[in-house]
């Protein structure tokens, strides 16, 4: 292994241990008995049976990207549930103002994604180039 290719490994691991970290911290935190999703999850009047699925959807999430064959299912689940957050923000919850966290944990998943695949080897074993 040459060391461009130790340094993309480590990168690459880094970021999926960062994605990965935070998601399925804050899954757990939903299943925390914790006044601010209490509250959070009340409001939106669908009972702590959607709290819990939603600690799982980014849990599962959170853990599929840590997985190259999985990654892209991780992606597309954390990236749906950060939509549906902000959407339940403006239109459930009339805060819109609170779309700040699940919008910048989305653009980091997007980013995070696009980062991993522009150094995915291609199936002739070549690297794909980012063209600007």
């Amino acid at each position: 292994m040459t060391p461009s290719n130790q340094s993309d490994s480590a990168t690459n691991f880094a970021i999926r241990i960062s994605v990965a970290l935070v998601f399925v911290v804050t899954g757990v935190d939903k299943f925390l008995k914790s006044p601010e999703w209490d509250q959070v999850f009340k409001a939106i009047g669908w009972g702590d049976w959607f709290r819990y699925f939603t600690g799982i959807v980014e849990m599962a999430g959170g853990l599929m990207f840590l997985l190259p064959a999985t990654t892209t299912l991780g992606a597309v689940l954390l990236s749906a549930a950060m939509i549906g957050a902000m959407t339940f923000h403006v239109a459930v919850l009339r805060q819109p103002a609170n779309i700040l966290f699940p919008g910048a944990y989305l653009v980091g998943v997007l980013l995070a994604y696009q980062m991993l695949r522009s150094k995915e080897p291609r199936n002739d074993g070549r690297r794909t180039i980012k063209r600007r």
